[in-house]
């Protein structure tokens, strides 16, 4: 059984929410915040990856009444991306290294908070079952080809854009 977008995309968000959660917990060494940190940046890659590249132009084309809400993501995605190429510089025990994961986690935290409230509900009542599914095949092709870091030629364009935009 094939999943939809919106089910992709929402089990993305999890892991993330779960490995945000992890890197606030007490007792959550350096050395772990640091690995995690690594993963974030890598799970976030891929995943505004394939929303800038599938969902947001297919929706943005098919449902021109969400296009307020699509950009607002683009912008919400921009100001991940600056945080993500900053962070990948830092070590655990630069003195803004918390500091700059702790305002990465709040603005994602709201993105996916508005996608998961909001926008997915427009999504799913104005595309359906079957165009769910074949955006979600598409998803799960970009996937394999997805950029796994912001260095990445792949997603260098982006990150560059991050930085001067």
């Amino acid at each position: 059984m094939s999943k939809d977008a919106i089910v992709i995309l929402r089990d993305d968000h999890k892991e993330v929410r779960a490995l945000f959660k992890e890197f606030q917990k007490a007792g959550t060494t350096d050395r772990r915040k640091g690995t995690i940190v690594e993963k974030v940046i890598e799970l976030l890659t891929v995943h505004t990856y394939i929303e800038n590249e599938v969902m947001y132009p297919q929706v943005r084309q098919l449902l021109p009444e969400l296009e307020q809400d699509i950009l607002e993501s683009y912008e919400e995605h921009h100001v991940a991306d600056v945080l993500v190429v900053e962070l990948m510089v830092l070590k655990p025990g630069d003195e803004r290294f918390e500091a700059k994961t702790t305002v990465l986690i709040e603005n994602v935290t709201h993105h996916m908070d508005e996608e998961e409230q909001d926008w997915f509900p427009k999504v799913r009542a104005g595309l359906g079952r079957s165009k769910l599914q074949d955006l979600g095949q598409q998803l799960l092709d970009a996937k394999k080809t997805a950029p796994r870091s912001p260095a990445q030629p792949s997603a260098l364009k982006k990150t560059v854009d991050a930085i001067i935009s």
